[in-house]
């Protein structure tokens, strides 16, 4: 009884932070595959999560580069078939502007993580884990997969609900277009 009146607090309390953050700023344009852009950039919570030594990170420590961070786990179905497109995204558009975040959402641990991303050949991306599970919560997201788009200074600009194919032509472009704009923004 406990665990689904938790179940459902949680549920209800994602449902309102969705929107109310819908209404504070509504999408200025669709990029692709639906991705969603906001009309002006959006603070996010204090995020905490560790990497796969077990090192605590916030997204402060992220700052000053555009990132794609992807909320996921290895016992989502649709997860575990975009993972190696943001691997190959990885591959193709990381460094010192960019990077792809992939934060599992796992409560057994990064050990998990180590074996999916093993076993489907992830070679690109880093490991990151929040255990407690509570990430997607925390950042109004209503299923996974969900990633956002963050901008050097720690702020949403988009987002997208559900997978995608992260290394398509369109997506790969729209990418590279945002890290460059956001570089601009920061100078």
């Amino acid at each position: 009884m406990r665990l689904v009146s938790f179940k459902r607090t949680v549920a209800i309390m994602c449902l309102m932070a969705v929107a109310s953050t819908a209404v504070a700023s509504p999408p200025q344009g669709v990029g692709p595959q639906g991705f969603m852009i906001w009309e002006s950039p959006r603070d996010l919570p204090e995020l905490a999560f560790e990497d796969g030594k077990g090192k605590p990170l916030t997204l402060a420590d992220f700052q000053g580069r555009t990132v794609l961070l992807n909320i996921w786990a290895t016992w989502c179905g649709p997860c575990r078939e975009e993972m190696p497109t943001l691997d190959a995204l990885q591959a193709a558009l990381s460094g010192e502007d960019f990077e792809v975040v992939a934060l599992s959402i796992d409560r057994k641990g990064i050990e998990v993580v180590q074996d999916f991303y093993e076993d489907v050949g992830i070679e690109h991306l880093r490991q990151y884990i929040d255990t407690t599970g509570m990430a997607g919560a925390q950042l109004g997201a209503v299923g996974i997969p969900t990633t956002l788009l963050i901008d050097p200074h720690g702020n949403e600009i988009g987002r997208l609900v559900g997978a995608t194919e992260w290394d398509s032509p369109e997506m790969t472009e729209f990418l590279k277009e945002t890290i460059r704009l956001s570089k601009e923004a920061s100078l």
